[in-house]
């Protein structure tokens, strides 16, 4: 029997290794072939590079604006998930904390909500929202993100409030903090592990979002890194090493974040799943 449990183990070890290598390899192949030529990418795609250039990364950076497209994504980013966290919070705080029927009604409302596709919405929106020349705007779409975010935050927010003991709560109030100090003081530290999921479920949402940003920005100094990406390769479609470059440059970043944070990722995921 403990043979065979080893022999189980081994197998199990050696299809997970073999997973990973083929949800890696799609990785390894851009970063590997952005360092060669057009001509050596097309001789031997899959083998290393006989000269290890950075001639693609410095021609990538320059000509698809990289510093430009980076900024627009930070900013978006940042206001964007700092607006969904603080609101859906207070938003669940409310829910929770008020025994009212609009409330629910609300609360359940932004549960269905969850529901629907952005592609069933997307057409009247730009409709909606270029009738009234509000798009092109990166604070328009920050306000797009709050509108699509809120939904899932305030679900998650309101799971965790409930487990805070009210008594915290009355013990502030009666040492004189008003309702809004309650809130920042008292409950919004004890969401933490929530909130750092939250964020880093957003930014990586946000950061990598196509389709919203496509329909927004119009003006290529708003464009996002992926929306400059895309249209770099329609640039330059015929250079592969180019595009290979541009494509390590634009995922670098998620890349980067996610590895600082990926514990809290694991610890924020796994109180949840406990507290719920």
């Amino acid at each position: 029997m403990k043979a065979l449990k080893r022999i189980g183990s081994i197998l199990k070890t050696v299809c997970l290794y073999a997973l990973l290598a083929v949800y890696l390899s799609p990785f390894a192949f851009v970063a590997v072939n952005a360092f060669k030529s057009r001509r050596e990418i097309l001789s031997n795609p899959f083998g290393l590079p006989q000269v290890w250039s950075l001639s693609n990364f410095i021609n990538a950076f320059n000509r698809m604006g990289f510093v430009s497209a980076f900024v627009n994504s930070l900013i978006i980013t940042v206001f964007s998930v700092i607006v969904i966290a603080v609101f859906s919070a207070m938003t669940a705080y409310l829910f929770v904390r008020t025994n009212w029927l609009f409330n629910k009604v609300m609360f359940f409302a932004m549960v269905a909500a969850m529901l629907i596709p952005f592609q069933a919405i997307m057409i009247p929106l730009v409709q909606i929202y270029g009738g009234l020349n509000l798009l092109n705007s990166r604070w328009i779409l920050v306000y797009m993100y709050l509108g699509f975010g809120t939904s899932f935050a305030v679900f998650l927010y309101h799971g965790f409030i409930k487990s805070i003991p009210l008594e915290l709560e009355e013990a502030a109030l009666i040492d004189g903090c008003s309702r809004l100090q309650v809130f920042f003081k008292i409950v919004f530290p004890l969401l933490k592990s929530t909130t750092i999921t939250l964020i880093i479920l957003n930014v990586l949402w946000i950061w990598n979002d196509f389709l919203l940003p496509s329909l927004v920005l119009i003006s290529p100094s708003n464009r996002t890194l992926p929306l400059t990406t895309f249209y770099f390769h329609g640039t330059y479609t015929s250079d592969y090493g180019l595009l290979m470059a541009a494509l390590a440059l634009t995922i670098l970043p998620v890349i980067i974040f996610y590895a600082f944070l990926q514990k809290h990722i694991i610890k924020g995921v796994m109180e949840g799943a406990i507290k719920a």
